[in-house]
Order: structure tokens, then sequence, then C-alpha cells
């Protein structure tokens, strides 16, 4: 799975505003996790594991801050520590280290050469 882009996240300044529009506009099945100020964006097909047709992958929302100011792409990696080392040592900083979510995984935020925000992402 390492290097492949696994998940994408829209900010919003109105969270409540963003989940009827994208819902909406492109059928979006939208479903708020409670207490985690987050919602998932199922896209297509989904199962408890995730889509269940191949092309496509699946999202969240979340109110914007300064750590996620724009759209963020989130990259599946072997190593979320390892990789936050390399992407240091490349010119890139870590925004949020490795943090735990749920049982399902490990998330963390960095910065690439250009400033760009990614997400980083360990299965569990």
């Amino acid at each position: 799975m390492s290097g492949r882009v696994v998940h994408f996240e829209i900010p919003a300044d109105d969270p409540e505003r963003a989940v009827a529009f994208y819902g909406s506009a492109f059928g979006w099945d939208l479903n708020s996790m409670p207490g985690f100020g987050y919602t998932l964006a199922s896209t297509g097909p989904t199962g408890d594991r995730g889509p269940t047709e191949t092309g496509y992958i699946n999202g969240g929302l979340l109110r914007r801050c300064d750590e996620v100011p724009s759209p963020v792409i989130t990259i599946g990696v072997d190593d979320i520590d390892a990789s936050l080392a390399t992407i240091g040592e490349l010119g890139g900083s870590t925004v949020r280290g490795k943090e735990p979510v749920g049982d399902m995984g490990f998330a963390a935020y960095a910065k690439d050469s250009e400033g760009n925000v990614l997400g980083l992402w360990q299965n569990a």
C-alpha cells in the first residue's frame, strides 16, 4: 500500500453547509463521526473496509484549521515515523505527528518541500 493516495480531506468554514453541498452536488454518502468533528465521505459503494469497487477513494470533511487550511490528499505509508523523518530530510516538515485513529490505524500531517499539507496514513 505504501505511496498510494488512499484518502482525501476537504476543510470547511461551515461543515454543515459543506456536507449539504457535497451530498447534493455529487451524491456522496456523508456520515458524521460524533466526538471526532469529522464527516466521512463515501464517493461510491463502500463496505466495512472501504471502497468495494476499484477506481475511487473515500474521504472526509472537517472544520478548516491552521493545520488543514486547504484540501489534503492522504498517502498510505508502512511507517509514519520513518516517513516523517524522510520528509524532514527532503525539506518538508511535520505539521501534526502520529496519532491513533480508533483501532483502524494512525494518521499524521506533514508539509512537502513546497509548503503543501499532506496526510499520512498507516494501517493498524
